[in-house]
């Protein structure tokens, strides 16, 4: 009776073990995502959102998330991994959080892919190389010019109202999506 009785409890802490630990992973869903559970797996490396051909895709955020993408623009840790990243891999690159956020802005502003990979290099550019991309400071330096870009679209526009950069975040910066 006592080993029936063990393996029972056993079992029984088990399943609450794995059902617990199951509950901790929120789940993000790709049509409607969230900004924080998407950062969150990304940090973590857990980050899947497979699409019907087997591809990891990025969810799809819209211009309303934004604000709450760029929040995390600045933080530029590695992460392991970035959907539709792995031409950064190839090219020596590591990922950075922050670079792969604003590629996510870019893509909502275009309507489309910014690039083949979440990473800037320099206008003058060759290659997608290692030697072209951006350093942290210079990566900085595109979230606050994607802040400052985010935050004049708020203000109207009107006919005095002289910018050919108004809606280009990277113009005149020298950096650019590959």
């Amino acid at each position: 009776m006592t080993i029936r009785y063990f393996i029972y409890r056993l079992t029984i802490g088990c399943l609450l073990m794995f059902t617990f630990a199951s509950c901790s992973e929120e789940v993000l869903d790709y049509n409607n995502p969230d900004v924080k559970v998407f950062v969150e797996q990304l940090k973590s490396g857990h980050y899947v959102a497979q699409g019907a051909n087997g591809i990891d895709q990025v969810p799809k955020f819209k211009k309303e998330d934004i604000e709450d993408l760029l929040n995390y623009a600045d933080d530029l840790r590695e992460i392991p991994s970035f959907p539709l990243a792995a031409v950064s891999y190839s090219a020596g690159g590591k990922l950075r959080l922050g670079e792969c956020i604003l590629w996510t802005v870019e893509t909502i502003r275009l309507g489309h892919h910014a690039s083949m990979g979440c990473k800037m290099v320099h206008v003058n550019a060759e290659n997608y190389e290692g030697i072209y991309f951006l350093s942290d400071e210079e990566v900085l330096d595109a979230v606050s010019r994607y802040r400052h870009w985010w935050e004049n679209r708020k203000y109207p526009r009107t006919m005095w109202t002289i910018d050919p950069c108004a809606d280009e975040p990277l113009c005149g910066s020298g950096y650019m999506w590959w």
